[in-house]
This record gives C-alpha cells, structure tokens and sequence, in this order.
C-alpha cells in the first residue's frame, strides 16, 4: 500500500505542476498537452487526498462532465461525483466532508455531488445535464464495483432517441441565448453558437448511441468524411488554444473573449497590427472562420447522426428538374456528384431554392456535397459567363434573396464567388456603431433593403416603401450594398476602393453603364447622404445646394436615401431613432426641390412656414395680433430652422412670456413618434440644467440645441431630445445629460465618464433643493474629470458642497463667462 501523502505536500506538487503545464503552452501553444498535463496532475492530488480522507470501500471517486472527458483548462472546474454504498456506515458518510475540504485547501475548485447509485438514477432521468455528466464518468479511486454498477444501470437506462432530441432542444435554447450567431462582439469560447459546446454535443450523441467518442470513430463508423474529420479537429483545437490563453492572461475562469483581452490573446498568438488592422480584429476573424466551420460541420454531423437513429420510411420525392427533387420539403440533388463535376450546379442549387418557396431547406447529402465542392468555385469557374448570369439571376429574383444569399455565406460559396467578399467574413469593426462583423453588416442592409419591396412590411418605413415601389430595378440597390463595406480593412478608403471592386464586378457581369454609374455613385457615396443630414445646417440653402449639385438626378436620390437608411439600421438595432429618419427625410425633400428646379430662396421659405404656421395657429383660436411682439423678437433663422408645427407650438406656449426675464420650459411627446421634445427660453443662455432638470426619460436621451438668435441679440435657444424608451414625465430630478452646440464634446475614459455619471447622482441625492446641477465628462485630458452646469447664476457654494460628497474635490469656476449659468470644473 502506498504511504500517505501530506496534504501541504500534495498542494505544493499540484502548484507547481501547474505551473509546468502552462509555461510548456506558453512555449508550445498545444492546448491538448495543456489539458492532459493539468488532468494528471488533477488525478494525482484528488487520489492523495482520497487515500487521506480513508474513506474505505463504501464510496467510489469519480470524474465526471468536462474533467471526466479529461478536457481541463487552467481554470476549469473539477466536477466530482461521490458514489456511496446504499447501507453505508454511519460513521464513513462524514469522511466525503473531510474529503471535500480538503480539495478547497488544497486549491482545486470542486463542483461535487455524493449520492447513492440509486439517487444518481433518479437524478440523471430528471435533468439531462446530469445525465449527460455522468455519460463521460470516468473513475479515480475507491470501489471500482460501485463505478461500474452505476455504469451499467445508466447505459440501460438511457434512451438514444429522447436523449438526442433533448441535446437539440438543449442546444437551440442555449443559441438562443446567445442571439443565435457565432458573431457577437464578445463570443463566448465554449458556449456561444460555433463554440466547443457544439462540438461536444456531437460527441455526446455519438457516444450515446454508441458510433464512438473521437473524430477517428465517427470517420470510421461513416458519419463523417477524412476531410470534416480534419477540420473538426483543426478548428476544435483552435478554439481550445484561445480559450486557454483567455484563462492564463484573466488567471481566472474566463471563456469570453471581452474587448479587454482580445489584443493580449492576439499577442499571445503572435498576430502583429497591422496599418490597415488591428491584431484584435486579426484574432476575431480568425476566431470566426474557425466558429463558423464549426457550425457548418455540425449541422451536417447531426443531420447525419439524426438519418441514423431516425431512419425514416423510404418517401416518394418530387422531381423538380434533371438535378434536383423536392425530398419531404427538403432540396435534395439527385446526384451529389454534380457539383464536382459541373460547379455551375452549386448556384443553380440557390437559384432552385428561390424559385420554389415550399423548400425549407437541403438536405443533408446536399449539403455535405455543396461544402465539399466549394473549392471548385475558382478563376475560371468566376469567368464562366454561364455562371455569372447565375448569380445576376440570384440577385434579380422577385423573393428568397436575402436567404439564398445567407445561406450561401454560410456554406463559404458566396466568399468563393466574390474574392472581395471572402476578405470580410469575420471582420470586425472596433467602432461605436457596428455590431456586427461586416459580411454580417452587408447582408443585413440587404435584408432591410429587400423589407422595403415586401407589403408586409410597409408599415415598419412606409416612405421608404413608397419609394421602393417606383424604383426601377431594385437589384441595383442590392449589388450596392454588396459593395459598399466590401474594402473594410484594406487601408485607404473603403468607399473609394469599394467603387472599383463595384465596377470590375458591372463590367464582368454585363451591367449596362447608366447602372454602373449609379452602383458606383451608390458605392463611394454611401455615407455622404448621412453625413450631411446630421453634420451639416440643413436650413442652409447652399448646403442643400451642394449636395443636389453631387447627386445630380431624382434617381440617384431616392436610392441613396433608400441605402442610407438600410445602412444606419444595419450597424445596430439601436443606432437608428425619429430624429436620425427625420433630419434625413428633410434632406431628401429639400434636395428633391432643388432638382425640379425650385430656387432655394431663403425668404421664400420662411414665408411658407410662417403661412403654415399661421395656419396651425388658426386652429388654436390664436389670432395673429397676439403674438405679432413675440415674433418681431424672432429672426429668419429661427424660422429656417423649425417646422412650422415646432413654431406654431413655441408660439402657442410662449408668446405671453415674450418679455420675461425668468427661463421658461416646456416639453410634449415628440410628434416623430419617439421620446419627446422640450424648449427652454431664456434672454441670457440656454438654460441646460434647468431644461434638463424638466425633462426626462425612461432610457438613455439624445439631445442637440440650435441657437435660434445671434448672441448680439436676446438670445434663446430650443433643444430636443428623443429617447430609446417611450418617454414618461417624472419628477425634476431626472436629468438628462447633453451639451451645447457652442461647446466642445465631453470625451475621456470610459473610467471618467462613469465616475462623473456617479457623481451626478451622488450630488442630487446631496441636496433636494434648487439650484440644481447636471455634470458631464470633460475632454480628453483635461485634468479634471467632471464638468458641473448649475441651474442659477455662477454661486458655487452648494455645488461645490455636492461636488465634494461626490468626488472629494471642490468645485471652482471653469473662467469668465457671459451666460449667467456659467460652467464649473471639479478639480
């Protein structure tokens, strides 16, 4: 018998053996010696530690879920699975405790679970996760006997059919979960779609039912090729690298690949920036080709695994042409072989699922044969005009664009068709916009582009619809789409080198040159339209001027307005609000005037507004004569500037005020139909605090302010603001944070900006009545953090009080200013 070993020693040898095993992977990078090394050294102090505790032959020690498999990263759990005899001594059921404790002294961190074979049983029939951890059960010390009792009433109790449809339903919930893409900003390594967890899934099934628990198995029990066995285990391996540089530079369990580690793990792996790129969005590309072949194999793997539990009754297919058949709703080519020897066949496949809506999908032979036959989509295959007519017909089909076009991405033949397009699948863009990567962006505008023709969705935009009903051959929309982000990452201008890849594709497809021009105006000018709108005074009449002298035609307009719009509602479900749809709407119109030949008379259309606005006034009983003084105090610009219902309704609130010297505040619901639109007055400043203070959101507010009169005159200002959520009043100590045209940005740190953020409400909780303060981050490097706006006239005493219950500093005036409610610094 082995002699005892010392808890103190056991620890010491675990540590340092650790230590061994993760320097050996920062020097080789082989994350299976990693994970065999760890499990040994795991084995050797769990089988010490069990011989201390003398447990006897009532209890067996096994190793069971990810530990069992002996799948173990530096910081896994140890999953441990306590086996006791049914008439157990009373006085052995408390060495398992003595045990137990002594693993947390030793630092492995334990999952463990002590039950009867018959307990285990019952366990396993009611959660599916049990079960599934006790599938992969592994033993390690104690009763043999017990272990393999237990091991053979689960195998015959186990159910293959119900446990593969709850290891699917299992996996859809957990895609769900993780919004159904490998290609979320920060994926998580094991759990996200494409992640270890879809790998361990086929295994589990196939050890289940009994085909095998390795890649080898399953080739040789034909489930799956040499070459998807390849990939499976070079992908698999990839991914377990990552996420084992992911443990040892958190030196915690971390399966995420958050923005904080992407660049240390791209540097662990070598990837070096780059002019054009970052090395983070290098190790994200890569990290998503890798998810992305992982979710392809594991469709077919399981379809596979699916045919052989389920084989269903032979069912009569319908032939649709002389390649292909309808099999039970499914596309099924009557030959496979026909993609390697025509590679025409893989786009007629796509152009067939089109054309016959009662298809949901292809099958699984079909499949596994379009993936394996994507390398024959080469130059010269590209150069075959038989297939480019393929694809223009794939793009100008009436319906099932938008699918094809994904499912192609998703099956790798879309990049093997566009060379330009196969360079941005994975690519992610470190930006404050975009979510998603760009292959991912691009189809999504297609998407909303391809919405704005479908009747059933009229209503989500319906001027966008109204103008895709009279557009003439929308397809050119769709080849612009595909182009206008295709040249991310290059360097230089995307847009720019975009419009080239856009014109040598017009040219090899046999687009005609009027469409070319408008695909390549499309193209360099995507991000023109939404610059303007929301950069650019729009009351300007040379702004507008300028910008109908770019686009030149009626046509050229409405379809960048149609591709702006699908653009800004692709980056993001949350970049896009009323006010964005508004100001662009507004360029449309004004632009659309300037074409027809309309002058763009300043007075012109001030008297036009002023007439609509004394309209609307007429329907309030509100006569001219009665605001005839507040509007004299008014200039052009005010009125160039606002809507004649905003005029009418500043007029209505205000023209009794006209002479006041006390700020007034008013809000209602924004008419745009988002969040809500509140006016402060006031003869010296646009009164932030107090103007904040009389608003509020239920959600994060987008505010911006016009000065409607010269500094030299009585100055006021309007502001509005819209809200991500429905806007609901509240009480005066709801703030809304924004700043003034005629000050520079808030930036900083992201540590500054949520430091002042807590200080603001730190310093409302400090004091309950006026004056009243909002705070905002201050620039980049300034030396302070937060920027205080009071309510009142520049006193600072009780800001300065709020100011240091919140921050610990003083708050002191910024310097001299001319607004009554001057800025103050905490510094």
């Amino acid at each position: 018998m082995k002699p005892l070993a010392d808890p103190a020693d056991l620890r010491e040898q675990f540590r340092r053996a650790r230590a061994a095993a993760i320097g050996r992977f920062r020097r080789t990078q082989d994350p299976d010696a990693l994970s065999r090394a760890l499990t040994r050294a795991t084995d050797r102090a769990l089988r010490g530690l069990w011989r201390a505790a003398r447990p006897g032959r009532q209890a067996a020690l096994l190793a069971v879920g990810g530990y069992g498999r002996g799948d173990q990263f530096p910081h896994s759990d140890v999953d441990l699975l306590i086996v006791r005899a049914e008439q157990a001594d009373a006085a052995l059921l408390q060495r398992p405790e003595a045990f137990v404790g002594a693993c947390w002294d030793c630092g492995l961190p334990i999952g463990h679970s002590v039950r009867t074979g018959a307990q285990c049983l019952e366990e396993a029939r009611a959660d599916i996760t049990v079960q599934t951890a006790m599938l992969e059960m592994r033993w390690l010390a104690g009763n043999r006997d017990l272990a393999r009792e237990l091991a053979g009433a689960l195998a015959a109790e186990l159910d293959v059919r119900g446990f593969f449809s709850a290891k699917l339903l299992e996996m859809r919930q957990r895609h769900s979960k993780y919004d159904d893409t490998p290609y979320s900003l920060e994926p998580n390594t094991k759990e996200s779609p494409g992640g270890l967890r879809d790998l361990h899934v086929i295994l589990w099934i196939a050890r289940a039912a009994g085909f095998g628990c390795s890649w080898p198995e399953l080739q040789r029990r034909d489930l799956i090729t040499a070459s998807e066995a390849a990939q499976l285990r070079r992908n698999d391996r990839s991914i377990r690298r990552i996420r084992a540089w992911l443990h040892v530079l958190a030196n915690r369990r971390e399966d995420r690949l958050v923005f904080d580690l992407q660049a240390s793990v791209a540097q662990a792996l070598g990837l070096a920036r780059t002019d054009a790129r970052r090395s983070s969005e290098e190790l994200m590309q890569r990290y998503y080709w890798a998810a992305k072949a992982v979710t392809q194999l594991n469709t077919i793997v399981l379809q596979n695994l699916r045919a052989a539990l389920f084989p269903a009754p032979d069912a009569q297919p319908e032939p649709i042409d002389a390649e292909f058949r309808n099999l039970q709703g499914m596309l099924d080519a009557i030959d496979p072989g026909c993609f390697e020897r025509d590679p025409a066949a893989t786009l007629r496949a796509f152009l067939t699922m089109e054309r016959h809506p009662e298809l949901s999908g292809m099958t699984t032979r079909t499949l596994r044969a379009l993936w394996h036959a994507r390398t024959r989509i080469d130059g010269a295959f590209r150069r075959d005009p038989g297939a480019r007519e393929l694809f223009m017909q794939i793009l100008k089909a009436p319906r099932g664009v938008t699918h094809e076009l994904r499912r192609m991405n998703q099956w790798s033949i879309l990049g093997r068709y566009l060379p330009a397009f196969r360079r941005i699948v994975g690519r992610m863009q470190h930006d404050l916009f975009h979510v998603y990567t760009v292959d991912q962006h691009i189809l999504m505008v297609v998407r909303n582009l391809r919405r704005f023709t479908i009747a059933a969705h009229a209503h989500e935009y319906p001027f966008c619809s109204e103008l895709t009903s009279g557009f003439d051959r929308p397809w050119r929309l769709l080849v612009a789409a595909l182009f206008h982000d295709i040249a991310k990452g290059r360097g230089g201008d995307h847009s720019k080198l975009g419009r080239l890849d856009a014109r040598r594709f017009c040219r090899q497809h046999g687009v005609s040159p009027a469409d070319t021009g408008l695909i390549e105006f499309l193209v360099e000018h995507h991000l023109t339209m939404s610059s303007v709108a929301q950069k650019q005074d729009l009351s300007d009449a040379n702004v507008v001027a300028r910008f109908a002298a770019l686009v030149k035609t009626e046509e050229r307009l409405t379809a960048l307005y149609l591709l702006t719009v699908a653009d800004i509602r692709g980056t993001s479900p949350r970049v896009w609000n009323a006010w964005k749809g508004k100001l662009l709407e507004d360029l449309y119109w004004l632009t659309r005037r300037v074409l027809a030949g309309e002058a763009p008379s300043a007075q012109v259309r001030v008297d036009a507004r002023r007439a609509e606005a004394v309209r609307l006034l007429g329907l309030y009983a509100i006569g001219p004569a009665r605001y005839a003084h507040f509007w004299r105090q008014l200039d052009a610009p005010y009125f160039l500037r606002n809507d004649p219902q905003d005029i009418a309704w500043h007029t209505r609130v205000l023209h009794t005020h006209a002479d006041t010297t006390t700020p007034v505040v008013r809000a209602r619901l924004a008419p745009i139909g988002e969040g809500f639109r509140w006016w402060s007055t006031s003869p010296t400043s646009p009164t932030c605090s107090r103007a904040s203070a009389a608003t509020s959101t239920a959600g994060t507010c987008r505010c911006s302010t016009r000065r409607s009169i010269p500094p030299s005159t009585a100055m006021r200002s309007t502001a509005s603001c819209w809200s991500t959520r429905p806007a609901r009043p509240t009480t005066a100590t709801s703030w809304c944070r924004w700043k003034p045209n005629w000050h520079s940005a808030w930036r900083g740190p992201a540590s500054c900006r949520r430091r002042c953020a807590g200080a603001s409400r730190d310093a409302r909780a400090t004091s309950r009545s006026n004056p009243r303060w909002t705070c905002a981050p201050t620039s980049a490097g300034a030396s302070s953090c937060c920027r205080w706006w009071p309510t009142t006239a520049p006193d600072c005493s009780m800001a300065s009080r709020a100011c240091s219950a919140a921050t610990g500093s003083a708050c002191t005036p910024r310097g001299s200013r001319r607004w009554a409610s001057a800025p103050r610094t905490c510094s």
